[in-house]
């Protein structure tokens, strides 16, 4: 029998899977080797059943390019994208560690201090993925990593999306994330912004806290129902080591309204901070507050479980929490309703619920439901055509299937029925027929990803269909190279279909910023905001530039480099120094040669001494004294004995200096 070990599998030649980190909804995570730059990496594989459904390789291509676009310390890097037997991989950095979700079911509730530290850090990371246009969209403890060190990094960006114009493959309706940590907005099928991210924030820092998150149901869709009507408990109610002000920052985090949340990541870092320094909140200006602050109810009474709760409506913003000197005044209690009224709502929404559930379970190949599963909320496409209504629901985390059908009412290739129809709650990756208007002819749309521009547009003439491009820069593919289609390939289209093709510009230039003169910490802030790499750091001796300030980068500000190009910081590491040798002892010639050797200047002082004396034409004594370390380019002082015939009675001192590079001669005596 052979001893020797089982051959690993390499991706691409390249990278070595070693062992299974984790397994997600979509993907295995292995630990690997990248062999050819010799460090280890994590790497994300699909699953065979979805890496042959264009709607999941989409998505998985989306993921690599929506994190491989965010460069921060706080976030996985995501190096590399592939393809290798039938099924596609994301390579990302090895972050060594546990996740929060880890953290926190073994460990339980963590320190206050530790939370808020642990916070700020993922505010650090959202802030910069808002400011450049991404929304993370599921914040949760399991997409938390926190390395031996304590360092926070933030990772999976798989369904994150770029928000604001110009995305065609936005649709307002959809539904992503996960339940438990959904903001009310998420669960109602609203469109989200970066202040989504935050209410996910304050869920996160709630069940660091109390060692839950606030809702929990049996279904997603009753955890869902929680996040837009029930208020959350006081997390002081169920873990009295919360400091109030940190309660107050929680609480604004998790207003229902978007409007009273905090405005930015960076606010919510800002009072993070503030906290963990001892410092008052800053809040909302007082104007701001007198003019939204929702009117607070003294009494609390006794709500279940004996927690105050807050307006499921007007959530009180933070800076009035912080203020105010009784729990009453931080969590209220919502005003009454008629109750007859609640409870038909309550057997309305029930009802809903169980239908909702039972169409995931019955269309979307569902079994049980996981409370942590991934809502999608079908989109309308009604009208809309074949090409525009695939990207609709692939955007919305569906997968499209075409059905063409002669619909003498609808205009040839478009959308005129759909399965299910607009509002169904599917689990993510679900199929929804769309009923397509078909045409006289149809055409099998041929797969042209990795061909030229030209290659791909003579093939899709050559069958008939129309051919529209957009462009976006890839680190996969060379300039000119079709990186995605729409609709998607290897289904049928109605002839003359206008087919849209990704281009590939090639890798995104980045200019390295200026930061010379900035400490080491803002150089790497400023590179990270420009979408760099953290920085390699050399220490440089420097007379010119104050110790711990940048001297310069290596390639020089200005000059264009590809976004994952590691930037070199020259980092002054002061004056340059040289120990002061012993020359005691020495003839001055021998004395001066060891100072100049070591780059020091000579000043020499003759002492008058009897001519037959053992110091005459010798160094007597020295400053500074040997083993200083001594500034290069300093003076050292040596005094030397200078034989005379008789002692001298009066001493003068008459220095008498030349150039730096020459001795510096000074004379004792007459």
């Amino acid at each position: 029998m052979s001893d020797s070990p089982p051959t690993r599998p390499v991706l691409n030649g390249r990278y070595e899977l070693h062992r299974r980190l984790a397994r997600g909804g979509m993907a295995d995570v292995f630990l690997a080797r990248d062999q050819l730059l010799d460090r280890p990496v994590a790497v994300k594989v699909l699953f065979p059943q979805f890496a042959a459904e264009p709607t999941f390789v989409e998505r998985f291509r989306r993921e690599a390019q929506a994190a491989a676009n965010l460069n921060h310390p706080s976030i996985v890097a995501v190096y590399d994208w592939g393809e290798h037997d039938n099924t596609y991989f994301i390579v990302m950095e090895y972050v060594e560690g546990r996740s929060l979700a880890e953290i926190v079911r073994s460990e339980g509730t963590l320190h206050p201090d530790r939370s808020a530290e642990i916070a700020t850090d993922v505010a650090a990371a959202l802030g910069f993925a808002h400011r450049n246009g991404t929304v993370h969209r599921d914040v949760k403890p399991g997409n938390i990593l926190i390395t031996p060190t304590g360092q926070v990094k933030v990772t999976d960006f798989g369904i994150a999306r770029a928000f604001g114009g110009g995305d065609d493959l936005t649709q307002t309706g959809s539904v992503m994330g996960t339940a438990t940590y959904f903001s009310p907005e998420q669960a109602q099928g609203k469109n989200v912004d970066p202040r989504s991210d935050l209410y996910s924030l304050g869920i996160v820092l709630f069940e660091m806290l109390t060692g839950n998150p606030p809702f929990l149901g049996d279904s997603p869709v009753a955890i869902a129902y929680k996040h837009v009507q029930e208020a959350p408990a006081r997390p002081t109610s169920i873990n009295p080591a919360i400091p109030k002000s940190l309660e107050g920052i929680i609480a604004r985090l998790l207003a229902k309204n978007p409007d009273q949340r905090y405005p930015s990541a960076e606010d919510v870092r800002a009072d993070l901070r503030r906290f963990r320094e001892g410092q008052p909140l800053n809040g909302v200006p007082a104007a701001a507050v007198a003019a939204t602050a929702p009117e607070v109810v003294a009494t609390v009474g006794a709500p279940e479980s004996g927690r105050a709760v807050i307006d499921s409506t007007r959530a009180m913003p933070a800076a009035v929490a912080a203020q105010q000197e009784t729990p009453a005044e931080e969590y209220f209690e919502p005003p009454r309703r008629n109750g007859v009224f609640l409870v038909l709502l309550a057997v309305l929404l029930l009802a809903l619920a169980a239908l909702i559930l039972y169409i995931v379970n019955s269309f979307g190949g569902a079994t049980d439901v996981d409370p942590e599963a991934t809502l999608v909320s079908t989109p309308s496409v009604l009208g809309a055509s074949q090409s525009d209504a695939e990207r609709a629901l692939l955007a919305a985390g569906l997968q499209p299937n075409a059905v063409f059908e002669d619909n003498e009412d609808t205009i040839p290739g478009l959308v005129f029925a759909q399965d299910p129809a607009e509002g169904t709650e599917l689990a993510e990756g679900s199929v929804v027929n769309i009923m397509v208007s078909k045409a006289a002819a149809t055409v099998n749309l041929v797969n042209v990803t990795g061909l030229t521009e030209a290659e791909a547009q003579q093939k899709l003439n050559e069958i008939g269909l129309r051919v529209d491009r957009v462009r976006e820069a890839s680190d996969i593919y060379d300039e000119g190279i079709v990186i995605g289609m729409s609709p998607q390939p290897n289904q049928d289209v109605n002839e003359n279909t206008l087919i849209t093709l990704t281009i590939s510009t090639g890798a995104a230039q980045i200019e390295v910023p200026e930061v010379a003169g900035k400490t080491n910490g803002e150089a790497s802030n400023l590179l990270g905001q420009a979408g760099l790499p953290n920085p390699d750091i050399i220490l440089e001796p420097s007379s010119d530039v104050a110790k711990g300030l940048v001297i310069r980068t290596d390639p020089p500000a200005g000059t264009p480099v590809s976004k994952d190009r590691k930037i070199l910081l020259y980092v002054s590491d002061g004056p340059e120094t040289e120990l002061v040798p012993i020359v005691v002892g020495l003839t001055q010639q021998a004395a001066e040669q060891a100072i100049q050797t070591k780059g020091f200047e000579v000043v020499v002082v003759f002492v008058d001494v009897v001519a037959d004396a053992p110091e005459a034409g010798k160094v007597i004594s020295q400053d500074p004294l040997p083993n200083t370390n001594l500034e290069i380019g300093s003076p050292v002082t040596i005094n030397v004995g200078r034989p005379v015939e008789a002692p001298s009675t009066t001493t003068t001192t008459t220095p008498t200096t030349t150039s730096s590079s020459s001795t510096t001669s000074t004379t004792a005596g007459g």
